[in-house]
């Protein structure tokens, strides 16, 4: 049975997942470049950060791409940590420092110059008779952790896996970014269905479906994105995280029509 809310959350996807969303949210970073590769490695970069007020993580974002040269998909897959590690000094967000840029920029260079691209590196932990993207997720962390020997442990916590019980908020909106077509998402990988999307959670996503009595769980967990992600893909099996649009827009701007 369809839940009785689709027409409503359908209606407020219509609204948000506009051209006009992109401007003050991280999407707008990979946006801001043409070459595919560049959109991927700046996206995660955008992902991982995407915590605390946009406007600050906008501004911390256009920094590192200034120490990057505005060329991301060469500067960390030609990364040498003696040459270009003194160029990521300094920066920092949050809990994000200037250590974990060092050793995320430097894990990452490894593994594109074996894989090529971050999709490839994605799709090769992706089983195919899977449901969902978790194995994916939790292989994806595990490799850029695992890609050099002396990676610091502090650099996981930047990186969200299912088998600790994150809902993986980030890299699940990372997907959605890299999977779903546009006007907002940028529909760059085409190897992994965008049936198999989770739904980004976080504590003002989880709220809303909450009220929409579409999640039981009380914490915003990876159980709860299962939860809710089934929800989504009773209403739309072919693309359930196009609702995030809907629970996203409802936290952070109410309704549009006041209901």
């Amino acid at each position: 049975m369809i839940p009785a809310n689709k027409a409503y959350l359908d209606r407020l996807v219509a609204y948000f997942e506009q051209p006009a969303f992109i401007a003050s949210d991280p999407i707008s970073l990979p946006h801001g470049f043409d070459d595919p590769r560049d959109q991927e490695v700046i996206g995660l970069f955008a992902a991982l950060l995407a915590w605390g007020q946009r406007k600050t993580v906008l501004n911390k974002m256009i920094d590192l791409c200034e120490r990057m040269g505005y060329e991301p998909y060469r500067f960390i897959y030609e990364f040498d940590p003696d040459r270009d590690g003194g160029r990521l000094k300094g920066f920092k967000h949050r809990t994000f420092q200037p250590g974990d840029a060092f050793w995320l920029s430097n894990n990452l260079g490894k593994l594109l110059r074996k894989h090529g691209t971050l999709e490839e590196l994605f799709v090769r932990h992706l089983p195919s008779g899977h449901t969902d993207i978790a194995p994916a997720i939790q292989g994806f962390s595990d490799s850029i952790m695992q890609a050099d020997a002396a990676t610091p442990q502090r650099l996981q916590k930047h990186l969200a896996r299912p088998d600790t019980g994150s809902a993986c908020k980030r890299l699940n909106m990372y997907l959605r970014w890299m999977v779903r077509p546009g006007p907002v998402d940028l529909g760059i990988w085409n190897r992994v269905p965008k049936s198999r999307l989770m739904l980004p959670l976080d504590v003002h996503s989880g709220r809303q479906a909450r009220k929409l009595k579409m999640l039981e769980r009380a914490n915003d967990d990876w159980k709860a994105c299962e939860e809710l992600t089934h929800k989504c893909r009773r209403i739309c099996p072919e693309d359930p995280a196009r609702y995030d649009f809907a629970f996203f827009g409802l936290g952070v701007y109410g309704d549009p029509n006041g209901e």
